[in-house]
């Protein structure tokens, strides 16, 4: 109150004294500016502290000021060549971080972005069709009205549908939910609906209706029967099996364990021959990323910027966990931002 009443009287002043008042007049706009905000004297605005998940050997992933980015204007994913791919919200750049070294920016069409996978973000209907074949680029490919999956040298498929696929954080193991063949592709059915569309008559279009029957009863035969119309599992991996019972409502987790493909179902982690792994405290569905260690006796869980661990343990305000190895050894890795150094960091937890 006092310092308010201090502040009248010299604005006052000024006011009184037009020709004289200029220079005291820009004195009290900073000292009203000052009170306003809650600073006085030569106080500065202090850097905010950093988050609690900050660790002491932090690895700098990128300077922001360097890059001239907005830290709340990015977001992060992974390749699957292990590279780091940055894209600044603002002006749709993408920036690839790799080895130690930052290259862009780059537009999203680029070559150099398109080979690493895992960059797109679009939520097309027509895009997300080949979402996979974006993803995992020479892996999943498209041959026809089909899709093939090659890996180190082999060929699978083709498959008319692949509704899930997962890829080992080595890059030596997949799986992949797929099926064969449909009753009728995107192309078949556009012509059925473009020659009812043409009939004149009912009878026209019962005739169209009851030949394009007789041609699909006749590819399904000559495509390995009804059973070619069941989803199954594709994978590089020994003993891997789909037992419906048991993986029912599963997804595939290529990412969740180092070197390793499991199953995640709302309640439980399976391997891919069936055998459960260890029980979720909380609904797989509604976990963002979810992280298994190598004794598989402990795992964490990552959701809205929170890692959960099934001995209770967390950690907060970090971003784009993931799992690394070293010399043999499995870490957890996470990032966060660190407002002294305006930067992206990264810290490391041997899991």
């Amino acid at each position: 109150m006092k310092k308010s009443l201090i502040l009248l009287v010299l604005m006052s002043a000024a006011l009184t004294l037009p020709l004289q008042s200029q220079g005291l007049l820009n004195k009290v706009k900073k000292a009203v500016s000052k009170e306003i905000s809650g600073l006085t004297g030569n106080d500065n605005s202090k850097t905010a502290p950093e988050p609690s998940c900050a660790c002491d050997n932090a690895t700098l992933i990128i300077d922001m000021k360097k890059f001239n980015l907005d830290y709340k204007e990015i977001s992060i994913t992974n390749g699957i060549d292990g590279s780091i791919i940055i894209r600044d919200k603002l002006t749709q750049k993408y920036y690839i971080l790799k080895n130690g070294q930052t290259e862009g920016p780059f537009n999203e069409n680029d070559p150099r972005l398109a080979a690493v996978g895992n960059v797109s973000e679009s939520s097309d209907e027509g895009d997300k069709k080949d979402a996979f074949t974006r993803a995992y680029p020479g892996i999943i490919v498209k041959s026809g009205e089909k899709y093939l999956i090659k890996f180190n040298g082999k060929s699978y498929g083709p498959y008319a549908i692949i509704s899930d696929f997962a890829l080992s954080r080595s890059k030596n193991k997949f799986a992949a939910m797929v099926t064969e063949n449909i009753i009728m592709t995107e192309s078949e059915g556009k012509k059925l609906e473009e020659a009812m569309n043409n009939a004149k008559t009912d009878q026209e279009r019962m005739d169209i209706a009851m030949k394009m029957s007789q041609q699909m009863q006749n590819q399904m035969m000559q495509g390995g029967g009804p059973s070619s119309m069941q989803p199954k599992l594709v994978s590089n991996i020994p003993g891997a099996s789909y037992d419906a019972m048991a993986m029912a409502q599963g997804r595939l987790e290529g990412n969740a364990k180092y070197d390793d493909i499991i199953i995640v179902t709302p309640d439980k982690i399976l391997d891919l021959k069936g055998n459960r792994i260890m029980s979720l405290k909380e609904n797989g569905y509604q976990i963002e990323k979810l992280f298994v260690n190598s004794a598989n006796n402990k795992y964490g869980s990552y959701t809205s910027g929170t890692l959960t661990f099934s001995d209770n343990t967390k950690m907060s305000d970090l971003f784009n966990p993931y799992l690394i190895s070293s010399n043999g050894n499995v870490s957890l890795t996470y990032m966060y931002y660190s407002p002294g150094k305006d930067a992206i960091m990264q810290c490391a937890i041997p899991f």
